[in-house]
């Protein structure tokens, strides 16, 4: 019986840590205000407030978010594009855009303190500070 309450909490804490993958368009709500991603020909734009601040390709929207205990606010998101990755942090004004300049379909994400890390199609990387490591075996436990 205590190994089924160990696997089922375990479960559980697994579950909770990936953020699912988002194709909503938003409105979403912000530290910063409210972001909305609208399509403007082949490409998105994405508007903080009504006004743009980034302009990305991609054939379909696909962000992952970090959402902040109060409000539920999305504090980071993780948006896919045609060029790989980019990460918007809506807890600066204005956000800061991190582009990870390596082209990958990201799979799953956790969020880890002011590091992302992301399991994409050629393994696991971490993205930090503007900087894309790709990951070893590793014994750090992600959340």
């Amino acid at each position: 019986m205590r190994r089924l309450f160990v696997a089922a909490l375990a479960a559980t804490s697994f579950a909770t840590c990936v953020h699912a993958q988002s194709n909503a368009s938003g409105p979403l709500g912000t530290p910063s205000g409210t972001l909305q991603f609208v399509r403007v020909d082949h490409d998105f734009v994405a508007m903080l407030d009504k006004e743009s601040f980034d302009r990305f390709g991609a054939n379909t929207l696909t962000h992952f978010d970090d959402v902040g205990n109060t409000n539920d606010t999305v504090t980071r998101t993780l948006v896919q594009t045609d060029s790989g990755p980019v990460l918007y942090d809506f807890r600066h004004r204005p956000p800061l855009v991190q582009r990870c300049g390596t082209r990958m379909t990201v799979k799953r994400v956790f969020w880890q303190g002011d590091e992302v890390v992301m399991q994409g199609s050629q393994g696991w990387f971490r993205f930090q500070r503007g900087a894309l490591t790709k990951l070893q075996s590793s014994t750090t436990t992600y959340h």
